[in-house]
């Protein structure tokens, strides 16, 4: 798009004092999103412009926790409270490995600061937890390869910057952790947010139908960022990607499962995975029994054709699961399924889903079902999608748990952000920006996002800045949480 008229003149409004628009819920009914498909594209461009004038862009370097800011482990504790009990303390163990590991498990403390900062009055359906370990590299059904958001349990239709500023302030985390210089890490965010920026422009050109087609196939994404990719450079990088390559499903059963007398079984590695057997559980208990149904009752949130597929398979083992850092004390299993006439294994993923952090600041979202809410962002989201994706609700002795059902990831390639070279995190997150201006060019008002963000690099420095003060917040929060193990307060035993 066009570097719009009175650009800067718009960012120079003193932001002390400023009436900025906030992401209080009485708001929320004014948040525009993409369903006003008759309004033209010059009124959608005049409305992003005229958001400026409530919230210019560089009032976005704002981190402004309020004065009556909840204490930060309270709020963890209060979490951890429907979570398996026995996993909360390594929960906290993950925690505690680093200010990055602390930021992944922190996604509640984050949006209970966001809904103080200033927002444009537009939405999309955000991911709601987009830091940059929760991106990464996945095969199609048709085996190819993409780059693509990979976590949808906070998925929920919010303030689009919120999405960007977690993103944001996840790489200046990262790179203190690292260990990078300030103008490293400046460079890294501000190169992110570009991405994200000028990839909404071009979104914003485009027809719906070529938006929603858009991804970052790894084969395309080379002569799109080959400049930054090589295996000297950025060798983290370099080594998902690779990685993906030859990570089929195949290999993924043959690290998780182990051949016994009657054929493959999940293979243990307490705590991390503990299969039935060690829970003291039988073939005829009712926690197994339980999970043959969720099998076949979700089976109807699938296309009719793949629940045909699915009818081909029957449940020979289960485990429970602990996985990441924010996810630790989830109800979760691990189900391994063999065809009827092959020895052909499958394994899907059934985890519990509760409500989106992001739903505690704004209104409640559209499902009245949180796996489906999960599975409608991620199918909203995702450039891909998970043939066997689906949802079901859990009644038994009258209480209501909600979950989604999913393949394991298949092909799927992480950055080791440890071992990133700041060139390295650089690619990444232009990669992460990029996907994200995707994402949310396919629900928000692209034309609008993209006219409120313009050319200029307002809010690209803007958001350098809100990302530094967000990671400072996060290691005092991150010292509150070491502190309160150190006191006994809370406990935290590590699954190393």
């Amino acid at each position: 798009m066009c570097a719009q008229k009175g650009e800067a003149a718009a960012d120079t409004a003193p932001v002390a004092g400023m009436q900025s628009v906030q992401a209080d819920p009485a708001l929320w009914p004014r948040l525009v999103g993409a369903k006003s498909v008759k309004v033209s594209s010059d009124e959608r461009i005049a409305r992003g412009r005229a958001a400026r004038t409530d919230t210019p862009r560089s009032s976005h370097r704002l981190f402004p926790p309020s004065e009556d800011r909840r204490d930060p482990v309270g709020l963890l504790e209060e979490q951890s409270r429907t979570r398996v009990q026995a996993l909360v303390p390594v929960r906290y163990a993950r925690m505690l490995v680093s200010p990055f590991s602390f930021f992944r498990g922190s996604a509640l403390l984050f949006s209970s600061d966001l809904v103080h900062t200033p927002v444009s009055a537009m939405t999309a359906q955000l991911c709601g937890d987009a830091h940059l370990s929760n991106f990464g590299v996945f095969a199609s059904p048709e085996r190819y390869l993409y780059f693509d958001v990979s976590d949808f349990d906070e998925s929920s239709p919010g303030p689009w910057e919120w999405d960007v500023k977690r993103l944001a302030a996840s790489l200046e985390v990262a790179g203190r952790d690292n260990e990078y210089s300030s103008e490293q890490r400046r460079t890294i965010v501000r190169s992110s947010v570009r991405s994200y920026r000028e990839a909404m422009s071009e979104f914003s050109a485009m027809s719906m139908i070529d938006v929603w087609y858009a991804h970052l196939d790894i084969d395309r994404l080379l002569p799109r960022f080959n400049s930054l990719l090589n295996s000297k450079t950025t060798p983290g990088a370099w080594h998902a990607l690779a990685e993906a390559r030859v990570q089929d499903s195949h290999r993924s059963i043959d690290m998780l499962t182990e051949i016994v007398d009657d054929g493959p079984r999940i293979a243990g590695d307490a705590p991390v995975i503990v299969p039935i057997e060690e829970l003291g559980w039988d073939l005829d208990s009712p926690q197994l029994k339980w999970l043959h149904a969720m099998i076949r009752s979700y089976a109807p949130t699938l296309q009719p054709e793949l629940r045909h597929l699915l009818e081909q398979y029957r449940l020979v083992h289960v485990a429970r699961k602990v996985s990441g850092v924010a996810s630790v004390g989830m109800d979760t299993w691990i189900v391994l399924l063999l065809e009827h006439a092959y020895s052909s294994p499958v394994l899907l993923q059934v985890k519990r889903a509760e409500s989106s952090v992001l739903e505690r600041f704004g209104p409640k979202g559209a499902f009245s079902n949180h796996g489906q809410r999960v599975v409608w962002g991620q199918r909203l989201m995702q450039a891909t999608d998970d043939i066997f994706l689906g949802w079901e609700r859990d009644a038994r002795e009258g209480e209501q748990n909600d979950y989604y059902i999913r393949q394991l990831p298949d092909w799927q390639g992480s950055a080791d952000i440890a071992g990133m070279t700041p060139a390295a995190m650089e690619l990444w997150g232009r990669m992460c920006g990029w996907t994200l201006a995707r994402a949310h060019a396919r629900s928000g008002d692209r034309i609008a996002i993209a006219a409120y963000l313009g050319k200029s690099d307002s809010f690209d420095r803007a958001t350098v800045k809100f990302a530094k003060a967000c990671a400072d917040q996060n290691e005092r929060d991150y010292e509150a949480l070491r502190k309160a193990v150190k006191k006994g307060r809370v406990v935290a035993e590590s699954d190393f």
